[in-house]
């Protein structure tokens, strides 16, 4: 089966049972073999899970070698967020596909991304009509809180990591989705990763993987 976007998927050694996914979400200019390289250390701990990094939809007009969820060239809140609803549901499709494709469930299901990933991850973490098994998130925020907390329908548990030398997606943004998250009931972790800009070091990679073996039954 051929995906609606193009992926670069990960398979379990050993011809291993595929039991749980990890949705990987790259950042705005990347794609998803940028992404995958969390893959390579998580999947000796995480034998029966298939690692799904998917291309967005569209290249991205800063760097057309790279791809974007939605359009930053534009600095409109307005347009951003049309933009960001359009990949949503491109996403929600694409994940459906997975689904069918290895029969699993949303539970079944860990949400990443870094940066517009992690933003897209987010969104669609709250909007689906049911709870992932959990999200870990690099280096984002909030696109539109406005609007996000009009579409909740679900509570996926989440752990929010970021840099705190970040000038790109500055850690001020953590701190504002952690307030978010509370005040709508919404389990969250968040861990500042100290002398770190916009990336994603060891100790957050990390951090991460000890949040999904504590979520996903492998």
């Amino acid at each position: 089966m051929k995906f609606s976007l193009d992926t670069k998927t990960i398979y379990p050694e050993k011809n291993e049972e595929i039991k749980n996914a990890i949705v990987l979400l790259h950042g705005y200019g990347g794609d998803g073999n940028d992404i995958s390289s969390l893959s390579i250390n998580w999947k000796r701990f995480l034998p029966n899970t298939i690692f799904l990094c998917p291309n967005g939809h569209q290249k991205c007009k800063v760097n057309p070698t790279g791809y974007e969820w939605f359009d930053l060239s534009i600095d409109d809140k307005e347009y951003i967020l049309e933009e960001s609803l359009k990949a949503e549901e491109k996403i929600k499709f694409f994940i459906e596909e997975v689904k069918n494709k290895f029969n699993l469930s949303n539970k079944k299901i860990c949400l990443s991304g870094f940066s517009q990933g992690c933003m897209m991850s987010i969104n669609i973490a709250l909007t689906s009509e049911d709870s992932f098994n959990c999200l870990v998130g690099f280096s984002g925020k909030i696109i539109d809180k406005e609007n996000l907390v009009k579409r909740i329908k679900s509570k996926t548990n989440m752990i929010l990591i970021h840099g705190d030398l970040d000038q790109i997606v500055p850690v001020n943004f953590i701190l504002e989705a952690k307030d978010f998250m509370i005040r709508n009931n919404i389990k969250v972790e968040t861990k500042i990763i100290k002398n770190c800009e916009h990336n994603i070091p060891v100790e957050a990679s990390s951090a991460a993987l000890n949040f999904i073996k504590k979520n996903l039954i492998i």
